[in-house]
């Protein structure tokens, strides 16, 4: 049986929202993000980072920044916590085809792991997530931190931080996705 999987945004999920982040110094992963990627983990779940970096495609970050930023992340979260990590760095545009809302990068993971969309989640702050879940046909949760509420989409559920997007996966049966028209 294919596995399930967690696809989580970065910036403003996982860690503060700070702009491009190219520094990693500025990272700061919010309170209760490692505990709930770790019961996740226990849970038998794969996770996986979907992130739009296009400060790289606008010449405002390198990508050597980037990498630098996503492994002072897994250091503060730790780095066995996230099976693996998916980034576009497209500006937003024509020819953008893997830049969220587009489901690519959820595809590759699922076809890298073995994923079962249809019974995994996409946890993110901002509408493009919700809607690259929506495409890739996972469950979607909208969490409050970073854009959140600022948002207007219709997820499937929205949580006030990960720690509670984590509890609404963990407590909600695994019937599928829900499928939109």
């Amino acid at each position: 049986m294919s596995a399930r999987a967690v696809f989580f945004d970065r910036d403003g999920t996982l860690m503060e929202e700070v702009g491009y982040c190219a520094d990693p110094r500025l990272v700061k992963v919010y309170r209760g993000v490692p505990e709930a990627l770790r019961r996740l983990k226990e849970a038998g779940w794969r996770t996986f980072i979907v992130t739009n970096q296009s400060g790289i495609g606008r010449g405002l970050i390198t990508a050597a920044q980037y990498h630098a930023v996503e492994r002072e992340l897994a250091r503060q979260i730790g780095s066995e916590l996230i099976d693996a990590a998916y980034y576009c760095a497209d500006a937003p545009g024509p020819g953008a085809t893997r830049r969220k809302p587009e489901p690519a990068m959820v595809q590759e993971a699922a076809a890298e792991f073995d994923i079962d969309l249809a019974r995994s989640w996409f946890i993110g702050d901002k509408s493009e997530d919700i809607e690259c879940g929506w495409r890739a046909g996972t469950r979607t949760i909208l969490v409050l931190t970073g854009y959140g509420a600022e948002q207007r989409c219709h997820p499937d559920f929205t949580a006030k931080d990960m720690t509670q997007a984590v509890e609404i996966v963990l407590a909600t049966r695994p019937e599928g996705a829900h499928r939109r028209a």
